[in-house]
């Protein structure tokens, strides 16, 4: 079974944590993702049936960690 684990250690690794955390507790077909706070890390641990199924969980919390930085930086920007 393919297992990943993505760190983040950034100074909004809260924010992304909690932004991930719901999209975790999705019930989707081949892939378990857990989603923690661990010494100021977001840590997210996907486990998924096969290759294609880890890839696809790979490319959408990717994706959900860059609209979260992003949304960071432009809203602190703004201030």
């Amino acid at each position: 079974m393919p297992t990943a684990v993505l760190s983040i250690d950034s100074g909004n690794a809260g924010t992304v944590a909690s932004a991930i955390g719901p999209e975790a507790r999705r019930d989707l077909l081949r892939t378990h993702v857990d989603v923690s706070l661990e010494d100021g890390k977001a840590v997210i641990r996907i486990e998924a049936d096969d290759s294609s199924a880890m890839r696809a969980a790979l490319n959408s919390y990717l994706e959900c960690i860059m609209i979260t930085e992003n949304i960071d930086r432009i809203t602190k920007g703004s201030k």
